[in-house]
């Protein structure tokens, strides 16, 4: 993604950064602006750069190329210790021999704050992350929940203009990790200070965040809110990381109107596309796995429709997910579906023959 967004709002400006490790690019050229009080997540797989990317901006790495401005100030040579900026790790990195209260305010020592003033601002800060009461623990006499909260505290109390995330819940149990993202997002709307989340799981990115990065070989592929990534995905790739999609080839035999029709070889079958599209051009069409209907009987002849046998069903309380093997095609489509009937178990079993379809516009034209 090329050249810097000039949004009047943001906090910071990343012109053309580029780092290298050994000759090769961990983040080539990025270009792009985190507004003033928003939760930014920098989304991608291992090795995409976001790491790195959130190094250069705590400055624990100095880039080979490019600018990282923070309120209109350069600071691509401002060391860690000088920039108004504050990091929360995964580990936490908690002192195991010092209170929750001196943990939270061992910054504020270091800055030489008045005594007075900083048991004012430790108990605002424990406070907000609702663990006043604990202030003379130890770490080790407090949950994984509890520690987390502990660092996020530690990171605040010194009112940094930028706050900097590292999978801060990656050693979190699945439920409380659900449970925290929800914390963390009302906190920073609460404090207003802006976040910038590294993470590699979807589903934190999509709850938490109001933008999303999603990176690729240290590059930023595609930046929106978690419905543009989710609804409106840029290519094929992020199509693909995030969430669950169905993607059908297809080339453009005629142009009906504003609908374009497709011709999907490997299915035997002609699709419906609801934009008009090149004749002859060679598209991708996406389908999220819950915008499928599935039926014992024909579909309503306005929808995309195919066929098949039910290979595999997967109930998952709220809503089961079935695999669908079309006919005449080695492929396989899932379809999701919520469980709305007071019943135990999904609505179709594997073996079972259906149709499945959906509207033309519940598709996505992807690039590759």
């Amino acid at each position: 993604m090329s050249g810097a967004t000039q949004d009047s709002d943001a906090l910071v400006r990343i012109d053309a950064l580029t780092k290298r490790f050994d000759g090769v690019a961990a983040v080539d050229g990025v270009s792009l602006s985190i507004r003033r009080g928003e939760l930014f997540a920098l989304l991608g797989g291992s090795g995409c750069g976001k790491t790195t990317l959130l190094r250069l901006l705590a400055g624990f790495e100095r880039p080979d190329a490019g600018r990282i401005l923070l309120d209109g100030e350069d600071m691509s040579a401002v060391p860690p210790y000088e920039r108004p900026v504050n990091m929360m790790f995964q580990s936490y990195a908690l002192f195991p021999h010092m209170s929750v209260a001196d943990n939270v305010g061992f910054g504020l020592r270091q800055d030489r704050l008045p005594a007075a003033e900083r048991r004012r601002r430790v108990a605002e800060a424990l406070e907000l992350v609702q663990l006043a009461g604990l202030e003379a623990r130890r770490p080790h006499q407090l949950s994984g929940g509890q520690r987390q909260r502990v660092a996020l505290a530690r990171s605040l109390v010194k009112r940094p203009k930028l706050l900097l995330l590292d999978e801060p819940l990656a050693a979190l149990d699945k439920k409380l990790r659900e449970q925290t993202q929800l914390e963390l997002a009302r906190i920073q709307r609460q404090v207003g200070i802006t976040f910038v989340l590294v993470t590699h799981d979807q589903e934190e990115a999509m709850t938490m965040s109001t933008r999303i990065g999603v990176m690729r070989a240290g590059s930023v592929v595609q930046i929106g809110t978690p419905g543009e990534i989710y609804e409106t995905p840029a290519s094929r790739f992020v199509a693909d990381f995030i969430g669950s999609i169905n993607l059908f080839e297809a080339h453009v035999v005629r142009v009906e109107g504003e609908r374009s029709v497709l011709a999907a070889s490997a299915l035997g079958a002609e699709l419906m596309a609801a934009r008009a599209l090149a004749v002859g051009a060679t598209v991708t069409l996406g389908v999220r796995p819950e915008k499928l209907e599935i039926s014992h009987q024909p579909l309503m002849p306005n929808l995309n429709r195919l066929s098949g046998v039910i290979r595999d069903v997967a109930y998952l309380g709220g809503q089961s997910s079935y695999h669908v093997a079309l006919d005449g095609a080695e492929l396989v489509v899932r379809v999701t579906l919520p469980n709305l009937e007071r019943r135990a178990g999904a609505r179709f079993a594997a073996g079972e023959r259906v149709h499945v379809g959906w509207r033309p516009e519940a598709a996505v034209v992807l690039e590759t």
